[in-house]
């Protein structure tokens, strides 16, 4: 532990920490800190708010006193050199190997990620920085245990675009006059202090994915962060560039409104999947009948609700000059399984080849193999353009009751679904708990949005009475706390089975079923699963 001027570290030891956590690099931390931390603290309260509004009133619709932002004639920055062509992106965290595969993929773009994909250890957090900075300078390379070595072989390697944690979380491992640091303001100060200028050098710059915002005011409070850290640094105004997730229900409402606040610094929104869903059952969880999903595998992004929300996402894109990039491909090959591969790699090429086809400038895969596979997919709309942000699609027109229309989802729930999501969404909370944010389950790379559309959906099949459609042994049975139980209880030694007793002990299996039926049985929603499990972590 160390104390210096208000700052507190609480974290264990890390291999070359020092060269991260530099005094000078703490303090402009710190700074972030004091400055923003309030305004923080008004941006969660303001979501409660809202949340709140919502379970009042059943309804969300565009704000009324945003309507001359919507209406107005402006457009967001132009882009830099290397981030106009983002036709194939790889996603991961900042772990040494999977660093090193994704600057080698040939994907334009490296969504390099501190959040979803990455467990906040104290470790991922201060190694995955210095796994950074060595990428930026081209001088990483990994020799495992085992005596394989991974070093960098590709000439031209991706646009590095850092994705830091959302406004919720914050980090116990660094105090700050006695309070816990956000967990976004520390990633995004040690990443913008060591890396802007190099990045800029090296004619990039310092480029960032902004998670789970509900809003055009949580923009607004990052705008004013990368304002403020541009003056600090002497980095000239307008280098940082961001790219909005809208993957909350609250934000599709406010896409226009996120840009116009971001403008001077924005690059594009993306459209998530899994988050977005889970979103939806947390704000309308009091909704009823008209907002239950079936079963997560079968609300692809063609169910109605989710193609008014990726069309609206392109029109507002393209109508303000910034680039619409899709969702993930999860897909891992199979080692073992040709048919699987082949069945799974015509799934992502006709998925991606709809994005490219509906006006998508770029899209997201999670493995190296998958980066040619999208790559085609774009090709084929772009030949030899960067993007498509010229194709306005004028055409699109959603309103309010589109975006909301979950009703017209098609699927049931079904035992298979339960199991699903129990199954998954143990395995994920064990792997997470063990340091392991991006887990290749059942041939999918998945993330801590799988685990909370997996529980919230089994939350939300509780309160609604749901009975289970279809099934070998529960079908027609109501969803209950004590059935998921007795499905976690089952689902358990289905997993032990498969990995073996001394495998299961060694592991965290308790730890993860106690995660997940709080998160999932509890009477109150939890808001986010990552706020218990953390408590769990180092």
């Amino acid at each position: 532990m160390s104390d210096h001027n208000g700052v507190t570290v609480h974290g264990p030891s890390v291999d070359r920490g020092e060269e991260v956590l530099t005094p000078a690099a703490l303090a402009f931390v710190a700074d972030l800190h004091r400055r923003f931390g309030p305004r923080r603290a008004e941006v969660l309260r303001r979501r409660g708010e809202r949340r709140a509004e919502i379970a009042r009133t059943g309804r969300l619709d565009f704000l009324p006193e945003t309507a001359a932002v919507r209406e107005g004639d402006w457009t967001v920055a132009e882009a830099p050199a290397d981030l106009r062509d983002r036709r194939v992106e790889i996603t991961g965290p900042t772990e040494r190997k999977m660093t090193i595969n994704a600057l080698n993929s040939g994907a334009r773009v490296w969504l390099a990620d501190h959040e979803d994909a990455n467990t906040p250890t104290w470790h991922n957090v201060i190694a995955g920085q210095v796994n950074l900075t060595d990428a930026i300078e081209r001088r990483i390379s990994l020799t495992t245990p085992e005596g394989k070595e991974y070093r960098l072989t590709a000439e031209r390697t991706p646009a590095i675009v850092f994705r830091p944690r959302g406004w919720h979380l914050v980090d116990r491992h660094l105090l700050v006059d006695g309070e816990p640091v956000s967990g976004a303001l520390l990633d995004f100060g040690l990443y913008f202090f060591h890396n802007a200028r190099r990045l800029l050098e090296r004619g990039s710059g310092p480029y960032f994915y902004l998670p789970k915002m509900e809003g055009h005011r949580e923009a607004r409070l990052w705008n004013d962060v990368f304002t403020h850290a541009e003056r600090a640094l002497d980095i000239p105004h307008g280098t940082v560039r961001a790219t909005a997730l809208i993957e909350t229900i609250t934000a599709a409402f406010e896409m226009e409104e996120i840009l116009h606040e971001l403008r001077e610094h924005a690059s594009g929104l993306n459209a998530g999947r899994w988050d977005y869903l889970f979103s939806v059952i947390k704000n309308f969880r009091d909704a009823g009948a008209d907002f239950v999903l079936p079963d997560r595998n079968s609300v692809t992004m063609t169910a109605p609700f989710m193609r008014a929300y990726t069309d609206l996402l392109v029109r507002t894109c393209h109508r303000r000059g910034a680039f619409a990039i899709g969702g993930m491909a999860a897909f891992i090959p199979s080692r073992r399984d040709p048919e699987v591969n082949a069945r799974a790699m015509a799934k992502v090429a006709e998925d991606k080849q709809r994005e490219a086809v509906a006006g998508f400038d770029g899209s997201w895969v999670a493995h190296p193999d998958l980066v040619p596979v999208c790559a085609e997919a774009f090709d084929a709309v772009l030949g030899e353009r960067p993007n498509q942000v010229d194709r306005r699609r004028d055409d699109v027109v959603v309103t309010a009751a589109d975006l909301l229309d979950v009703a017209a989802t098609p699927g049931e729930v079904t035992e298979e679904g339960l199991r699903s999501d129990v199954n998954v969404g143990l395995r994920y909370v064990e792997s997470w708990l063990r340091g392991i944010g991006a887990a290749a389950l059942f041939n999918l790379m998945e993330d801590v949005a799988t685990a909370e559309i997996a529980r919230s959906q089994v939350w939300q099949w509780i309160r609604n009475d749901v009975r289970l459609a279809a099934g070998d042994s529960l079908v027609g049975e109501r969803v209950t706390a004590d059935l998921v139980r007795r499905v976690v209880d089952e689902e358990l030694e289905r997993i032990r089975a498969e990995i073996g007793d001394e495998a299961f002990r060694a592991g965290r299996w308790r730890d993860a079923r106690e995660v997940f039926e709080e998160v999932a049985l509890a009477e109150e929603f939890v808001e986010f699963l990552t706020l218990p499990a953390c408590e769990r972590i180092d």
